[in-house]
């Protein structure tokens, strides 16, 4: 993928408040405020106009969770969701600086991302019913809106957005001929790594790769359906275990059991912060060295493949 310029501008020069996001080259535009703005918000021109918005907060649980919409008047329709919407307390406004976008056209964006979203599968969606619309953009209209959503999708993790980055295993695939059937824009992320495994005795075989720049533990690993203790534990290995035991806890919840419940097969990619997290959140233990578990078809270590990348 070619660089990429992202310009960010701070509305009231502090980092927590109203933002706005382009990137050089593309007519669209980002604005992105927390629901205690939403005054100011509607003040602003893209509020006015026709575009996308997802809401941003927690569920009940106190997991991430958002909404995915589109309006002629985002700012008008957010007024509506702020009157009967409790979860949300941050929006992204998605429009276009050229004012280019039609109803149709927005239409289109929020299926496809809500499709997006829904099979990424980082954070659940609190839309109730998928959205219909779409279809009925001529082909070179579609084209140009699989671009607008291939920007947007850049863009988002540059915000601290992650609902539509990573891999998709299960996506169809591109259709060619069909208008308005256009990519759900997900064959553009960015496999950084071979693909490297993890396999036990026990049962335990997941598989991972680099994508994006993230460890990613891909659909379909089996890994260890409980954490075991290994006889007596230091204090900080205890505490590691306590931390080790509340991931392997979230990753159970995205994984169905396997072989009676001794291990778990999963129903989603999963993002760790280090190929050692994720060593030993699949091993069950309270740690592991992520560097030399992991390993490629080839033979290769993590960290021998990791410090190759470097030198090179």
């Amino acid at each position: 993928m070619s660089g990429k310029q992202v310009r960010l501008f701070l509305v009231d020069g502090k980092p927590g408040g109203l933002m706005t996001a382009e990137i050089g080259n593309w007519t669209g535009h980002v604005l992105r405020g927390k629901r205690l703005e939403l005054g100011e918000i509607r003040k602003r021109t893209e509020a006015s106009r026709t575009g996308i918005y997802i809401l941003f907060g927690s569920n009940a649980e106190g997991d991430s969770v958002a909404y995915i919409g589109e309006s002629d008047n985002v700012g008008k329709r957010l007024v509506e969701h702020d009157s009967r919407k409790d979860f949300w307390d941050e929006v992204a406004i998605i429009t276009s600086k050229d004012a280019n976008l039609t109803s149709a056209h927005v239409r289109y964006l929020e299926s496809r991302l809500v499709r997006i979203a829904k099979t990424v599968g980082r954070v659940p969606l609190e839309n109730v019913q998928g959205p219909t619309g779409g279809a009925d953009l001529p082909e070179a209209d579609a084209s140009d809106m699989d671009y607008f959503i291939d920007q947007v999708r850049i863009l988002m993790p540059v915000l601290g957005y992650d609902i539509f980055r990573g891999r998709a295993a299960s996506v169809p695939e591109r259709p060619t001929t069909t208008a308005g059937q256009g990519s759900l824009g997900l064959e553009d992320m960015t496999v950084d790594s071979p693909l490297f495994h993890l396999r036990t005795t026990k049962g335990v075989d997941a598989h991972a790769q680099v994508i994006d720049g993230e460890f990613t533990v891909l659909e379909g690993s089996i890994v260890s359906g409980a954490m075991r203790r290994s006889g007596k534990q230091s204090a900080s290995t205890a505490r590691q275990f306590e931390n080790r035991s509340l991931q392997h806890a979230e990753v159970v919840k995205s994984a169905v059991p396997f072989d009676g419940g001794d291990l778990a097969r999963l129903t989603k990619d999963l993002v760790f912060s280090s190929p050692s997290a994720a060593a030993s959140v699949v091993l069950g233990r309270a740690s592991a060295n992520g560097r030399t578990e992991w390993e490629a078809e080839s033979g290769q270590r993590y960290g021998t493949w990791e410090l190759s990348q470097a030198e090179a």
